[in-house]
């Protein structure tokens, strides 16, 4: 029988606490082995080019250079799949943009240990799988690209997991002002979804907020679900507004909550085909069968594809299942879009 193959890992945090926690725990999972440990990001460089680590988890606070600086100079001569350990804070985007595939959360008390090194175990097997090394371009945004119809009643849905904020965050700054509205399931922590929401709305030129129950999805808005909360859309008297569902031990809706496939499906009941539905890169299947029956219901919808993927999984299985209508890489989503509502008819 094949054999998996065993993830090498490299620790920094200037914490030796943390080293020795993360280290130990992770190194119970017979698929992971930590190659080294490094207190700094000096420590690490050379440990980098004399271990070869497949994966390295990264503290975003530490002294000299930190972590986000480090990425910065690391990933155009070295690029290594990293997951930014660090606290709630929006330097973890800082930290993505700069070329981190993902990010966890520090455990806020020895009761999240547990949690948190599971999440972290899951992490690292997705980022051992990830492209790495490619630095998204700069956008210029012109509110002449679009000439979209303002018609309250068309609705942009999207999903996205691993990779999906720097997907999210390329897309979105490409929204003119006359954008339909549009809703937005990224599995990402709660607190979290907050920080993303805010700092993407400083960035762009629609508003961009973390959804609130009875939210109103207009022309110009972007709603992103919080963490730990399921979004659906409803209608009532022509208007589309957001319901809220918290979590439960009991309602996670294809292993996540909130779930895309949860909105997804939403959409298709209650707008159908006034609806445009994309599907950008994470892994698993969530979003698969609810973009589905979007377009069983008539809406288009998009796919990313493989080679603009950090993770080519979600994606992957709408495709398959014969979901997507189009497939098209990252960079070219928001003109297919565009080309997609310019012919909508009023």
């Amino acid at each position: 029988m094949k054999t998996k193959k065993v993830i090498r890992v490299l620790i920094v945090d200037d914490s030796v606490i943390y080293r020795e926690m993360i280290s130990r725990q992770i190194s119970e999972d017979d698929q992971i082995e930590v190659v080294g440990k490094a207190s700094s990001s000096y420590e690490a460089r050379d440990m980098i080019i004399k271990l070869r680590p497949d994966v390295m988890t990264l503290d975003v606070e530490m002294p000299k250079m930190d972590g986000i600086e480090f990425l910065k100079k690391l990933m155009p001569q070295y690029p290594l799949p990293t997951i930014v350990v660090s606290s709630a804070s929006d330097r973890v985007f800082d930290a993505l943009n700069s070329g981190a595939v993902d990010f966890i959360e520090k455990p806020r008390s020895s009761e999240h240990v547990k949690y948190f090194i599971q999440e972290l175990v899951v992490k690292i097997k997705i980022a051992s799988t990830a492209k790495v090394g490619h630095h998204k371009h700069v956008i210029d945004r012109n509110d002449s690209d679009l000439q979209a119809k303002r018609n309250s009643n068309l609705l942009v849905a999207i999903g996205a997991s691993t990779g999906g904020t720097n997907a999210i965050d390329e897309l979105l700054r490409k929204f003119t002002r006359d954008m339909p509205g549009t809703v937005i399931v990224q599995h990402m922590p709660e607190v979290f979804t907050k920080l993303f929401s805010d700092r993407l709305n400083n960035e762009c030129v629609v508003e961009v907020k973390e959804a609130e129950n009875g939210d109103e999805v207009m022309t110009g808005r972007v709603l992103i679900a919080p963490g730990k909360k399921h979004m659906r859309v409803v209608k009532r008297r022509n208007k589309i507004f957001v319901e809220l569902e918290d979590e439960t031990e009991n309602n996670k809706v294809s292993g996540h909550c909130p779930s895309v496939d949860v909105l997804f499906q939403s959409v298709a009941k209650n707008i159908g085909k006034n609806s445009i539905g994309i599907i950008l890169t994470g892994m698993g299947k969530d979003g698969a069968d609810g973009l589905l029956q979007m377009k069983q219901m008539g809406s288009k919808t998009i796919g990313q594809d493989e080679a603009s993927s950090v993770v080519y999984g979600m994606p992957k299985v709408a495709y398959e299942r014969g979901a997507v209508d189009v497939q098209v890489a990252l960079p070219k989503i928001y003109d297919t879009l565009k080309d997609l509502i310019d012919k909508f008819e009023v």
